[in-house]
């Protein structure tokens, strides 16, 4: 497997309580919460849609035109997507910050994924519905809970950082 083309990003808090998102590629995001764990978004090249996590750091997206992709959270502030060729670094982050002073350091690295890592290509709705349930079963238990580099999504935005997670839907 070829070393995924990683693609660093950062968050900014704005007034109103959403956030805009920009890539190191040029692409821009702008982000803001919806019902539940969603996100809503649209960027600077014409696409929108909507991020939920979903449970066993899966994320699904949803695109305007109803195609699906789906993310995998690999810790780090790191997200891969598709068949691993794109893997998103929130720059943002502490744990991203640390997860770039690692790999400086030679001791994280992204060479070839592994094939747990990976997102799954599809999901039925039934398999969909299953990983709600598993990530608010977490959360209920405290497992999740708060808002953390390490996946969990499902903290709201009263936190104290202004509201905004600091791994939203990477």
């Amino acid at each position: 497997m070829n070393r995924p083309r990683e693609i660093p990003y950062r968050d900014d808090l704005l007034a109103d309580g959403s956030v805009h998102r920009r890539y190191g590629d040029g692409r821009e995001e702008w982000r803001r919460r919806d019902t539940g764990p969603v996100v809503r978004w649209h960027d600077n090249q014409g696409a929108s849609g909507t991020d939920e996590p979903l449970g066993q750091r899966i994320v699904k997206r949803r695109y305007a035109d109803g195609t699906v992709v789906y993310g995998r959270d690999i810790g780090y502030g790191r997200t891969v997507w598709g068949r691993g060729e794109t893997v998103l670094v929130n720059r943002t982050t502490f744990g991203g910050r640390v997860g770039a002073v690692l790999a400086g350091l030679g001791l994280v690295t992204l060479g070839a994924l592994t094939a747990a890592q990976l997102p799954p290509v599809g999901l039925t709705p039934e398999e969909e519905e299953e990983l709600r349930s598993q990530a608010a079963a977490q959360t209920s238990s405290g497992g999740i809970g708060g808002s953390t580099d390490s996946g969990d999504w499902d903290g709201d935005w009263g936190d104290n950082d202004g509201g905004w997670s600091d791994d939203d839907f990477g």
